[in-house]
């Protein structure tokens, strides 16, 4: 690691986790002018995730920081009129059109490896079949273009999926659209502006970009935090960060040093909080050790863990609510029943957060009302229920 200027300045735990609320936007009156893009914006990042509980992760992400806007405003915020691309950063991402010539270094750096984890058998012939039909045919899907699968398992792709998602890595194809879930590849020069059209911006500078903008989105963060935002590696993030921008700092408690947003340090955050509950895939969340140096909350996705080993259930959201994470939830649906099949809280007085929080999403994906089928304690799941009665959430 580079020799970096020594921090002056000192802040708090409570400081840090302000800000770091604040730069998320969960602090404060929420951009309600910017929409959903200007979420989008201002997270640099969306992180896109297969699963579906009460809605895919990327609606959640806007959701929880403009409350109940409708569903449909929020995929044609994503994928209409051009405002973004999807691309690798923290992972598959909902990325500002803005930032596509800030990701020429990682598609560079694919065009280097020269394939992905799946291999063509014929390079050459294969791209060139996906781009011709691109051309005559306009913006298509996998499955328009010839089929995603071989036939064989479900992870075995056929020679054009492969194709087509070498030509996504390096930038000969781009994603501009999602249409059911399925992605609608298509030419750059036709879904790209002219204007950020172009890899002219050499590595550094991308890095350079990068840092900075992560930096911004999270507020304060280590080292390790900050190169994790868009997946950078350690090296990466040293050989720019003096270069970005961002103001060396300390932080009580994290033993580590660390980086804010000059704008960040500019005011005292203040305002109101929301409550609400958090995709696990929320960039508030998703870096579980941030999370637990921040919020002191350990959290785990568990979608993937075999369901007798579920502790807190497959899809557990946390519970934000007046800055703290003050539990968890493990929602489903039932017709137009939202039940909280698994829930848990750090404290007794969190009953009425959870009970706002369920009973908000409840209405926002259409669910008339809600129910506790299981809580960490019986003391819990009798509080929630009754602040669900009070809110007239149980039905008749």
């Amino acid at each position: 690691m580079t020799s970096l200027p020594q921090p002056t300045l000192s802040l708090s735990a409570d400081e840090a986790r302000r800000i770091a609320l604040r730069a998320q936007g969960f602090l404060g009156a929420p951009d309600r002018k910017g929409g959903v893009r200007g979420v989008l914006r201002h997270l640099g990042a969306v992180q896109l995730d297969t699963i579906s509980v009460l809605a895919r992760s990327h609606e959640l992400i806007p959701y929880a920081r403009l409350g109940a806007i409708g569903r449909s405003t929020v995929e044609r915020a994503y994928w209409s009129q051009g405002h973004a691309f999807e691309y690798w950063s923290h992972a598959a991402c909902v990325l500002p059109i803005e930032e596509w010539p800030h990701f020429a270094f990682r598609r560079r750096a694919n065009r280097a490896r020269g394939h992905r984890w799946h291999v063509l058998q014929d390079k050459e012939r294969s791209t060139a079949a996906v781009l011709d039909r691109l051309r005559a045919e306009g913006p298509l899907t996998s499955t328009e273009l010839g089929g995603a699968k071989n036939g064989g398992e479900w992870f075995e792709w056929s020679e054009t999926k492969i194709a087509v998602e070498w030509l996504l890595d390096t930038g000969e194809v781009v994603c501009a659209e999602r249409r059911g879930w399925k992605r609608v590849y298509d030419l750059p020069e036709r879904a790209v502006p002219d204007a950020l059209l172009h890899d002219d911006l050499d590595d550094h500078e991308c890095l350079r970009r990068l840092v900075a903008l992560a930096g911004r989105s999270l507020g304060v963060g280590t080292r390790a935090d900050i190169a994790d935002y868009h997946r950078l590696k350690a090296d990466q993030f040293d050989a720019v960060v003096a270069e970005s921008g961002l103001v060396p700092v300390t932080v009580e408690g994290w033993g580590k040093p660390a980086w804010a947003d000059p704008r960040a340090l500019a005011s005292v955050p203040r305002g109101r909080h929301r409550t609400t509950l958090l995709s696990p895939f929320d960039s508030l969340v998703w870096d579980r050790p941030r999370t637990e140096r921040i919020f002191g909350f350990t959290h785990r996705l568990e979608a993937y863990v075999p369901k007798p080993q579920r502790i807190h259930g497959y899809f557990a959201m946390p519970l934000l609510s007046g800055g703290r994470l003050r539990g968890r939830v493990d929602p489903g649906r039932e017709g137009a029943v939202l039940v909280a099949r698994q829930l848990s809280l750090t404290s007794p007085k969190a009953a009425g957060a959870m009970a706002e929080a369920l009973w908000e999403a409840a209405r926002w994906v259409g669910c008339e009302e809600v129910r506790v089928d299981r809580a960490a304690t019986a003391r819990e799941a009798e509080a929630v229920t009754a602040e669900l009665r009070a809110r007239g959430a149980l039905g008749a």
